[in-house]
């Protein structure tokens, strides 16, 4: 796919941005996500540490996709005495899908990562998504770990 640039996210993009963290994170609403949106590109912060979405669009202008990155004091198979950049959420849709802007999203996030000092990055998706799975390691990510939460109610 030609033409595809990544930026990060300005003001404006809110609305494109509630619409893609939706469909990844359908329990969530789209007034929450875009609230979440716009405090993050407002501040630059995710919590008390840095974040950013980085958005990727056509030649046109149109939203492909969207990753959201962010430093954690440690993430699971990382060097503890560190922060590491996280892969807070990573979504491109069905129709530019296996042309490459996945990888570019995530080249921005490493990037991104590398600027604030990381030397790791990390991520994480649930267990029964095999996509994501594959398409972090084609990326050259390994997996660290499986864990299965558990929960009851009292």
């Amino acid at each position: 796919m030609n033409g595809i640039r990544i930026r990060a996210a300005e003001g404006g993009d809110e609305e494109a941005l509630a619409e893609m963290m939706t469909l990844l994170w359908p329990d969530g609403g789209c007034k929450e996500h875009r609230d979440e949106a716009a405090a993050l590109i407002a501040t630059g912060m995710c919590g008390t540490l840095p974040g950013a979405f980085l958005m990727a669009e056509d030649g046109e202008g149109r939203a492909l996709g969207f990753l959201q990155v962010g430093l954690r004091s440690h993430a699971d198979g990382c060097d503890v005495m560190q922060a590491v950049g996280f892969i807070e959420g990573w979504f491109v849709y069905p129709e530019a899908q296996r042309q490459g802007v996945g990888k570019r999203l995530m080249e921005a996030a490493e990037d991104w990562a590398r600027a604030k000092g990381c030397v790791e990055v990390a991520s994480d998706a649930l267990a029964e998504n095999f996509d994501s799975e594959r398409a972090h390691c084609a990326l050259g990510f390994e997996v660290v770990d499986r864990c299965v939460h558990f929960r009851k109610k009292l």
